[in-house]
């Protein structure tokens, strides 16, 4: 009996999917399921269960008495609840310094605000990363560095609209044939992608407005055909977004970094409203450890930058060595670089490079080899604390 019912269900299933492949018409007509899907995709309300997902920890660390939590990512997970799940996390803290770095938008924790910039870095000619952080109290008058996120924000977010357009717009044929290429998809997958896209596109004209501006990222699409995978059969998904991540990555190689405002206007701002300047996982652009930027220390670690954690230390105690009497010494930081959306989701359904991550979550500290560096370097969690929170109040 069981298994008959299985079998129906399956029938039922595909007859369902067949008939979705079969109304893949385009320009397409949208359907409530699209309006449904795309409203879930850009809700930022939790449910319950999501809730619980947030507050409830997947570790607790009642020896790790410091934190350190200075490259990290809230989204739109509300601060008391990650208050909550920080406490639980380290039940037994005694000491910490943990400041929020949204992408482009300024953010709050406690006595501190920061944010994660994109700028432009003239001597390279690319785009990098800054991470800033500020005692709350001195950003009464930061109206033109607010002014300045505000427009990187929103050329950060105008990548989704190309993306949309390099995937509905014919003009484009050629980078659609080499995505193909390179990922080995056919016609119908090329199609498929194509009519989802535009739906996204015709729902984004239709409710732009109406939605939180922060939900306007690259990974909309993604998670628009992730909401409505059950009518359509998984291996036509899954090959839809291989394909969709290298369209992504061409989009991105040919999206202008000199929009963005330079890496030196960013830090001059910053100072002059007291703020520290941070480099983040450096090893993604070398040519940043020998600029002469006004900085405050690099990023030796964290999840996606692991690889010469002991090297950047390294690097960061001979520059110590050869600064000047009155130079203020390079600071070692390490970043959990957590994105909180990712404790929303199942965990078969999360990005399992993401979830794993925690706030104030870096093994790297403790480390056996990196602590060789470190030891060597005077540096530790609790004296880069101490020291940056200094640099911060002072």
């Amino acid at each position: 009996m069981l298994a008959a019912k299985s079998r129906k269900m399956e029938i039922v299933k595909r007859s369902d999917a067949n008939m979705a492949m079969n109304h893949l018409a385009y320009p397409p007509r949208l359907t409530e399921m699209d309006l449904k899907c795309f409203q879930s995709i850009t809700s930022q309300e939790l449910t319950p269960e999501q809730v619980a997902r947030i507050v409830t920890p997947l570790e607790v660390l009642p020896r790790q008495d410091e934190v350190l939590a200075l490259h990290w990512h809230p989204e739109y997970v509300p601060m008391d609840l990650i208050r909550q799940r920080i406490q639980a996390t380290y039940p037994c803290k005694t000491c910490e310094l943990i400041i929020p770095t949204q992408h482009n938008v300024l953010m709050e924790y406690g006595d501190y605000s920061g944010v994660e910039v994109d700028c432009y870095s003239h001597g390279f000619e690319r785009k990098v990363q800054l991470l800033l952080h500020f005692r709350t109290s001195k950003l009464a008058s930061a109206d033109v560095f607010k002014s300045m996120l505000d427009h990187t924000f929103r050329y950060r977010s105008s990548q989704l609209y190309a993306f949309l357009d390099m995937v509905t717009n014919t003009r484009f044929e050629d980078y659609l044939q080499l995505a193909a290429e390179e990922t080995g998809v056919d016609e119908d997958v090329v199609r498929f992608s194509r009519v989802q896209a535009k739906k996204l596109q015709i729902l984004l004209e239709e409710h732009e407005r109406r939605i939180p501006r922060d939900m306007i990222k690259n990974k909309l699409i993604r998670e628009f055909i992730a909401a409505q995978a059950e009518l359509f059969p998984e291996s036509l998904v899954h090959r839809a977004l291989v394909f969709l991540k290298t369209v992504k990555r061409m989009v991105k190689e040919n999206f202008s970094p000199t929009y963005f405002y330079r890496t030196s206007e960013f830090i001059e701002e910053a100072r002059s409203l007291g703020g520290g300047v941070v480099i983040p996982h450096p090893e993604q652009f070398w040519p940043i450890l020998l600029a002469d930027y006004d900085i405050d220390g690099y990023e030796v670690w964290n999840p996606q930058s692991q690889e010469y954690t002991e090297f950047l230390v390294n690097v960061i105690n001979r520059q110590n060595k050869s600064r000047g009497v009155d130079d203020r010494p390079l600071l070692v930081f390490m970043g959990d670089d957590t994105h909180m959306s990712e404790k929303l989701k199942n965990p078969d359904e999360a990005d399992a490079g993401k979830y794993y991550r925690d706030i104030g979550l870096q093994p790297a500290w403790d480390d056996l080899a990196i602590r060789k560096s470190l030891i060597v370097g005077n540096a530790s969690r609790a004296r880069t604390i101490d020291e940056y929170r200094a640099r911060l109040d002072g």
